[in-house]
């Protein structure tokens, strides 16, 4: 692991951090195998990072019309468009396990319609990039170009979300200089050997 700060803001060591942040912390280690950055930096201001995780998890975790992997396309496109290395990083070992699809993140956060993906997630992609960028011009036709590939209006408002709290966290990682784990770099890249 690089010896490069995480944070230009201090950041708490496991055992400062709150007990139910900490158990939290721990929890994704056992699942990971290493405590993601975002969680230690974001607890420098625990009831911030508290706020941050339930509406994450309210927004990632639900079910909806729309896959894990489709949610983080969300999160790697619109991060790559507001130039968060963090978000870009991280997310996109996530898309690559949900999808198991090794080149389908460095596709998304440059130019996702050049990546391989389906006209229905293009148009997914077109609308959260709209909403990224030029929020004020969305419109009903916007709307109404998501319709034909399935997407309900409950849908669109979770792309919406996604697109808005992700800006949220591009901002803030941009801000306190937000550095990914070296392990986010190579996670989903290589396919897993079968036993």
């Amino acid at each position: 692991m690089s010896s490069a700060a995480i944070s230009r803001y201090p950041v708490p060591s496991l055992l400062e951090v709150p007990d139910d942040l900490r158990q939290r912390f721990l929890e994704v280690q056992d699942k990971a195998g290493f405590v993601p950055n975002v969680f230690l930096a974001l607890a420098h201001r625990p009831q911030e990072c508290r706020a941050f995780l339930a509406y994450h998890d309210a927004l990632m975790l639900r079910e909806s019309g729309l896959s894990k992997g489709e949610k983080e396309m969300i999160v790697v496109a619109t991060s790559g468009a507001n130039h968060c290395l963090y978000c870009v990083v991280a997310h996109g070992a996530i898309l690559r396990i949900y999808e198991k699809q090794p080149l389908l993140a460095d596709q998304v956060a440059v130019n996702h319609r050049k990546a391989d993906i389906s006209p229905r997630q293009r148009a997914m992609l077109d609308f959260a990039l709209k909403v990224c960028l030029h929020s004020h011009e969305v419109t009903e036709a916007d709307f109404e170009a998501l319709r034909p590939h399935g997407f309900s209006d409950e849908d669109i408002w979770d792309i919406g979300a996604i697109t808005a709290l992700f800006g949220l966290s591009n901002r803030m990682a941009n801000l306190i200089n937000l550095r990914p784990n070296d392990e986010f770099y190579l996670m989903g890249r290589i396919p897993r050997a079968k036993a």
